[in-house]
């Protein structure tokens, strides 16, 4: 791996390699790239209520022992440190057997181990198994995101690990013979970055958008499966695949409001909707 954060932009492409995602529940899905296997989020932990009370997490559908059993990582694109969220002591011990995590800095900070913290649109490069590469580049924090959230004061209070550290990223995933890949990261995609993410990237061909979020979507300014879909929009996504569409339990979407979303965006035919625990290529 190169060790050094460059600053990146589009990268032409002169052919595809196959990819191959698999949703293993929640924000957790793997995605395999010539011969690479990078796991977003991972979250294991049973369901829990959050700091203050009034939100549940909908529960996990795998185990850090299901993603064991599928064969060695090579990569984590974890978007935020937040315990409570989604690590958990199962997803830390799951990191601690991957040869990198990338991560927030802050995240980083506190993980320690082979975490990397990523700096806005700075990238590292993978060797991938096949011979080929593929760069690792992460999007700025999005705003109105974790960070600042009532419930950060008392995680920290509570001594939650990680409470606080708040901010989401994203990450993009190019190479010479990849076909672009956006992981927006473990909460309601934000436009602002899905336009800078086009702007330097696009057209995006495969979108791994997050349909969480840690308010109630009547208190969004637009609910989370409308903004899902106005992403892939803005991103010109020939592919989009949800995950975490069970979220917290308040603001659960639906899989038939995603395909009414998407349809009023006129992305019908770009909605790929994974079944669990299935690999599907593209």
């Amino acid at each position: 791996m190169d060790t050094r954060q460059h600053a990146t932009g589009a990268t032409a492409a002169e052919g595809r390699q196959p990819v191959t995602v698999r949703l293993l529940g929640g924000p957790t899905a793997l995605i395999e790239i010539g011969g690479l296997r990078l796991l977003t989020d991972p979250a294991f932990e049973p369901p829990a209520p959050a700091a203050d009370g009034t939100r549940t997490v909908a529960g996990p559908r795998c185990s850090a022992a299901d993603v064991e059993a599928m064969g060695p990582l090579h990569a984590v694109l974890l978007s935020h440190g937040r315990y409570a969220d989604s690590l958990g002591v199962a997803g830390e011990r799951l990191l601690a057997t991957v040869p990198v995590t990338f991560t927030t800095t802050g995240a980083a900070d506190r993980l320690g181990g082979t975490a990397v913290g990523l700096r806005p649109w700075y990238h590292l490069t993978l060797a991938r198994p096949d011979g080929g590469c593929l760069k690792v580049t992460a999007t700025a924090p999005r705003s109105g995101g974790r960070e600042g959230h009532a419930g950060d004061e008392r995680e920290r209070a509570a001594g939650v690990p990680g409470a606080g550290e708040g901010p989401v990223i994203g990450f993009v995933l190019t190479g010479p013979d990849v076909p672009t890949i956006y992981v927006s990261g473990d909460d309601a995609p934000s436009l602002d970055i899905a336009s800078e993410v086009a702007d330097r990237f696009g057209p995006v061909e495969l979108a791994v958008l997050g349909d969480a979020c840690r308010v109630p979507s009547d208190r969004l300014p637009m609910p989370v499966a409308l903004r899902a879909a106005r992403a892939a929009e803005i991103l010109g996504a020939r592919t989009v695949v949800p995950v975490h569409p069970e979220a917290w339990e308040h603001c659960a979407t639906a899989p038939g409001t995603q395909r009414e979303a998407v349809a009023r965006h006129g992305l019908q035919d770009r909605l790929l909707l994974l079944v669990p625990g299935t690999p599907t290529t593209l």
